[in-house]
């Protein structure tokens, strides 16, 4: 591809040398021109390195130079254009494999944690769902054990209200018993009172009759003595 606002010059033919001779009406000859005349005929003549045939003009030879460098200067553009392509289809192909042996890589990581999760989400399910139905079991026993306590307890308290009921009714019967002992005692000591009293008068005139009887008896053994001496 041309570099922009490049223009390649166009080859242009070899122009003849002009000769510039004067025939003089003799002979034929040529003269020399004169100082004006030679610098006009050198003026309308380019300056050459050799006359005669097969010579080249100065200007031409420049824009051979530079005809040829730009043909060298295109084709090196063509040859930079080219390696620039290849290079720029070697680096997109490289960068397309490492793109696809990256999402491959990716792809493989990406698969292997998956099934890495999937294989630890499994495991811990398993590990939760035994523990939930542990734990559903512990707290199923829980709650047996909790009716069989609160059974226990009531019937205990059942239990303790009856003997409370019983032991209520045993210190009534004690207490009515005390008050029935009482009266019985304050009744038979009444009696006992009234038969010792009876016995003690008993006793007393009982005794007063034993002495009554000693006394007679007393006297009769005097009365008795007394007749005797007399």
């Amino acid at each position: 591809m041309p570099l922009a606002g490049r223009k390649r010059l166009g080859r242009k033919a070899p122009a003849e040398p002009q000769r510039t001779a004067a025939c003089d009406s003799g002979g034929g000859g040529s003269r020399e021109l004169s100082g004006p005349e030679a610098a006009a005929a050198e003026g309308n003549n380019p300056v050459t390195e050799h006359d005669g045939e097969g010579s080249r003009p100065a200007g031409t030879f420049l824009e051979d130079v530079w005809n040829e460098l730009q043909d060298m200067m295109e084709r090196f553009e063509g040859e930079i254009k080219e390696l620039f392509d290849e290079n720029r289809k070697r680096v997109m192909m490289e960068t397309k494999a490492s793109v696809e042996s990256i999402n491959q890589k990716i792809e493989r990581v990406w698969k292997t944690q998956e099934e890495q999760t999937q294989e630890l989400h499994h495991e811990y399910s398993q590990e939760f769902l035994t523990l939930f139905q542990e734990l559903a079991i512990d707290i199923q026993k829980t709650k047996e054990e909790e009716e069989k306590l609160a059974n226990i307890f009531r019937l205990q308290q059942e239990l303790l209200q009856h003997s409370k009921t019983v032991e209520s009714q045993r210190m009534r019967d004690m207490r009515d018993l005390d008050i029935n002992q009482d009266n019985f005692l304050t009744g038979e000591q009444s009696t006992l009172g009234k038969e010792m009293s009876m016995w003690q008068k008993q006793l007393v005139m009982e005794h007063q009759r034993q002495q009554v009887a000693l006394l007679r008896e007393s006297l009769r053994f005097l009365l008795e003595c007394v007749f005797d001496d007399i």
